[in-house]
């Protein structure tokens, strides 16, 4: 299963963002999704900091195995799971 969240409607709206992230990530935990594909566009740059930030904090690192630039379209990025299946959270390959 793999999700999409496209933020070009709420480019502008910090906490809005901070909420769409993390309710995609959610999300994937839950349905037990292998791939979300976030959209920040291509614009400044600045979006995309913003979501790498997000993504590379602890809490929100933890629940996803890797994040993946597109090398075709760089206002695109993919955020992979590995699922455990006891606990819906990747496993820790020890």
């Amino acid at each position: 299963m793999k999700l999409k969240l496209d933020l070009h409607d709420i480019f502008n709206k910090g906490s809005d963002i901070d909420r769409a992230l993390r309710g995609i990530i959610d999300e994937a935990v839950q349905k037990k999704a292998s791939t979300v594909e976030i959209i920040p566009g291509k614009g400044s740059g600045a979006l995309k900091k913003k979501v790498l930030r997000f993504l590379d904090q602890k809490e929100i690192k933890q629940l996803y195995h890797r994040v993946e630039k597109d090398g075709d379209n760089w206002g695109r990025l993919f955020v992979h799971f590995r699922h455990n299946e006891s606990t819906g959270r990747r496993g820790r390959g020890r």
